[in-house]
């Protein structure tokens, strides 16, 4: 299934993008979806413990089921003020 994918901040300098189109197999969670960006650019895992996710522009937790079309996007925390 394709899903629109945002990065915000170091994600998206990681990635060299802040928009892409992501495959994942149907039935996927919000979670699966990050494991797998974080497998085409490990320095992503550095993340894991503290990213949060979003499906169509409303936070989700990470076992949010996410469906063909979504737009999901992913945010480090930030710092400072």
């Amino acid at each position: 299934m394709r899903l629109s994918v945002r990065l915000f901040a170091r994600l998206r300098e990681i990635a060299g993008r802040d928009t892409l189109e992501h495959e994942v197999p149907d039935r996927s969670s919000l979670g699966d979806v990050w494991a797998s960006l974080a497998q085409k650019w490990p320095a992503m895992r550095a993340f894991d413990a503290t990213v949060s996710g979003a499906v169509n522009e409303e936070y989700a937790r990470m076992s949010r089921e996410v469906h063909e079309g979504d737009e999901v996007a992913f945010l480090p925390p930030v710092s400072g003020g």
